[in-house]
């Protein structure tokens, strides 16, 4: 029974932390995307986490591919393959 005399107060200071924890977290946007962390797992790489500059030149970059597969295809089919 005397237990009861520590273990009471002891409970109160773990409550008082757990709601001073939960409402941080509110007041620092912890829990604002709470669907994009399950999503992003299912790709690969997520392109909007890349700076603009990375992005950009990648998307350079894929336009280049782009252009010299059409190049390529247009030669094979002039060749007759």
């Amino acid at each position: 029974m005397t237990i009861l005399y520590l273990l009471i107060p002891l409970s109160l200071i773990l409550l008082g932390l757990a709601v001073w924890a939960f409402f941080w977290a509110v007041k620092n946007d912890q829990f604002e995307d709470l669907e994009g962390p399950a999503h992003r797992i299912l790709f690969d790489e997520d392109v909007n986490d890349l700076p603009l500059e990375e992005r950009a030149r990648r998307q350079r970059a894929a336009r280049e591919r782009e252009r010299r597969d059409d190049t390529s295809d247009d030669s094979d089919t002039v060749s007759g393959r």
